[in-house]
């Protein structure tokens, strides 16, 4: 079973197989000829292995995430683990070829008299890929409920500025509102990351089960970024210790964020809402699409190609120094109050 390459690039693996004598056909697609050729030839095994056996669904699960964990990151496969457990369990001793779309329905409907849409939505996710590899002859037609727009209050930015002043927690606030990092692209910066007052993205640590993972990959090709870092940011930096600029662990940074906002009597967000902070504050100075999405490293692979070379052009410095003046405008006003 050949590969064949693709006008987009990629290449297209097809399996045949036999269910109850109508021959079948399974097409995969990947960025590269070996791993096409890998998930066809794993696909046929694990279907003959179904048709003698007979798997049931969790056991089913269990090596849909098994023929994952080299391809898919630690964070997404400990999470499918946990959609399994949290969300599938009733459906786990089914064998997987008696799996009807009328069962799965009556699963999420009681699912969905306790579980949000979004859980329902990532649940049904998971379970319709399984079923597409291990039952690809049942259709799943299961009806969920629409995810709803959440509609939430921030704090004004400069309280939260003046609260986390001085605190454990002020560098690692101000990475995530200034510049729009996630947490675990400020676990991973190292100071040697740092040149010319210039931060490369190239590393997050995770935490997956209680262990920290050391990634040298970020979360998406357009997470690989970089960012002019502030002369008070760069400050604060050469004050911490060691190689990295933060040994604060996922949950001491937010435990630690969370009482910051507790003794200032700061309505309670997410640590990650400072990232959301952090984009309305570039709507709010009229910072173009283009620059905000690059510098959240939210834009797509093909805009990320298409501007990444392009960084640090003069339109793209005036959108820092914009951004700068505006944080540094909050620090200068606060040191006079004290």
């Amino acid at each position: 079973m050949k590969a064949k390459k693709l006008p987009s690039g990629h290449w297209r693996a097809r399996a045949y197989y036999t269910v109850n004598g109508e021959r079948k056909c399974k097409s995969f697609t990947a960025e590269t000829k070996k791993e096409a050729e890998y998930m066809a030839t794993h696909f046929l095994v694990k279907e003959k292995d179904r048709q003698k056996n007979g798997l049931t669904v969790g056991e089913a699960v269990d090596e849909y995430i098994s023929s994952k964990e080299n391809i898919l990151s630690p964070t997404t496969v400990n999470c499918y683990k946990e959609i399994k457990r949290n969300n599938l369990s009733e459906l786990c001793d089914i064998p997987i070829e008696q799996l009807s779309p009328e069962t799965v329905q009556k699963h999420f409907n009681r699912l969905a008299l306790k579980k949000s849409p979004k859980t329902l939505y990532n649940a049904h996710s998971l379970l319709a890929s399984v079923v597409n590899v291990y039952a690809p002859e049942i259709r799943l037609r299961t009806t969920l409920p629409k995810i709803q727009k959440k509609i939430k209050s921030f704090p004004d930015v400069d309280k939260i500025v003046q609260a986390v002043k001085g605190t454990e927690v002020e560098l690692p606030c101000l990475l995530a509102i200034w510049q729009g990092l996630r947490v675990s692209e400020i676990r991973g910066i190292r100071k040697c990351d740092i040149k010319n007052g210039v931060l490369t993205i190239n590393r997050v640590i995770v935490t997956v089960e209680g262990r920290d993972i050391v990634k040298e990959e970020t979360k998406t090709v357009a997470s690989r970024r970089q960012l002019r870092l502030p002369d008070y940011i760069l400050n604060l930096i050469e004050q911490a210790d060691g190689e990295y600029i933060t040994t604060l662990s996922r949950s001491a940074i937010y435990e630690r964020f969370c009482k910051v906002l507790k003794n200032n009597d700061i309505e309670h967000i997410r640590f990650h809402d400072l990232r959301h902070l952090n984009a309305s504050v570039m709507l709010a100075l009229g910072v173009p699409d283009k620059y905000a999405m690059e510098r959240g490293g939210w834009s797509s692979t093909s805009v990320m190609k298409s501007v990444y070379q392009h960084t640090f052009t003069a339109e793209r410095q005036a959108v820092d120094n914009k951004i700068d003046d505006f944080f540094n405008e909050i620090i200068s006003e606060q040191k006079q109050k004290n």
